[in-house]
């Protein structure tokens, strides 16, 4: 009997407990503490998905934990997904806090949990030819379909029957804006006989046409800059055989139960970071970021156009 008076007690104390959590003012997990004005987190969980060779952008990702750590007082863990539907997903399911999306994952994020887009990278201009960079930010880029040099592919004409590397097809560079732009003009990449290899990194893009592995490749301008160091002939020996109208730059955007405080306080943390010297080269090492600026959903109704027009 003393047992099972000890029992019904514990169970008793377990019960009051359980309620009293459910009626304070939030719940705390070691992730972060959910409270009446959002989500607040222990531990920021940031995500990329690679632009270049995985482990290389993993290593070079990695010092931004101790530059985000200093501006937000909290342990920051930055990790590399496989694609950006995962960290979509990831998102959706509160696994991951913060995602660096380029504007098409932005807007299926934005739809299918409605995350917060909070900032757009700010990147130097391309001219061309060349693909030098110009000394000009902007909040805007373009992709371009990439071929060997010599080919006989002239234009989106004679991209039917062809074979082309494309990245995921959430990607706005690296499939979106190509496959809009060529369906617009009369090539609808589903039936025109097309080959599509989706390969991860815009780097291996350019290699796979330079290797004859494909016959080309959507890739953002000018993606060669990622090769030069390993092949300095690479602008030689690819070129450029169409650039897409501008594509707005690519986004950080928060889960979507992120306290207004803390999507602010991110926000200064990253514009901070894209300020100082170490940090800006930090993000460039990334992403070809030079700094970011405050977003807002508007500016991507023209991604809802093109993927529209894609079928997504």
């Amino acid at each position: 009997m003393k047992n099972m008076k000890k029992f019904v007690l514990f169970g008793l104390s377990l019960a009051v407990t359980a309620t009293l959590a459910a009626c304070g003012g939030g719940s705390d997990s070691s992730e972060g503490t959910q409270t009446d004005e959002g989500y607040v987190p222990k531990t920021l969980k940031v995500q990329f998905v690679p632009s270049q060779a995985a482990e290389t952008l993993e290593a070079k990702a990695k010092p931004l934990e101790d530059l985000l750590e200093a501006e937000l007082d909290i342990p920051v863990e930055v990790s590399v997904s496989t694609d950006y539907n995962t960290i979509i997903e990831a998102m959706s399911s509160e696994q991951i806090d913060i995602g660096f999306l380029p504007p098409n994952a932005y807007v299926l994020a934005n739809e299918q949990s409605d995350a917060k887009v909070l900032l757009q990278a700010q990147r130097y201009g391309v001219e061309q030819p060349g693909g030098k960079p110009t000394d000009e930010l902007v909040d805007s880029y373009s992709s371009m379909i990439v071929v060997k040099t010599g080919s006989d592919i002239k234009n989106l004409e004679d991209l039917k029957g062809k074979t082309i590397a494309t990245q995921d097809v959430t990607s706005s560079a690296g499939y979106v804006w190509p496959a809009a732009e060529m369906k617009k003009a009369g090539v609808d990449i589903e039936n025109s006989d097309i080959t599509t290899v989706q390969v991860k990194g815009h780097d291996q893009a350019i290699l796979s046409v330079l290797n004859g592995d494909v016959d080309a490749a959507f890739v953002f301008e000018d993606a060669r800059n990622n090769v030069v160091k390993d092949v300095p002939d690479i602008f030689e020996k690819v070129e450029p055989m169409y650039i897409t109208e501008p594509i707005p730059n690519d986004t950080i955007t928060a889960r979507a139960d992120m306290s207004p405080e803390w999507n602010k306080k991110i926000q200064d943390a990253f514009i901070a970071i894209g300020a100082s010297e170490e940090g800006r080269q930090i993000i460039s090492d990334i992403y070809s970021h030079e700094g970011y600026v405050v977003s807002d959903d508007s500016n991507f109704d023209i991604v809802r156009e093109y993927a529209k027009e894609v079928g997504q």
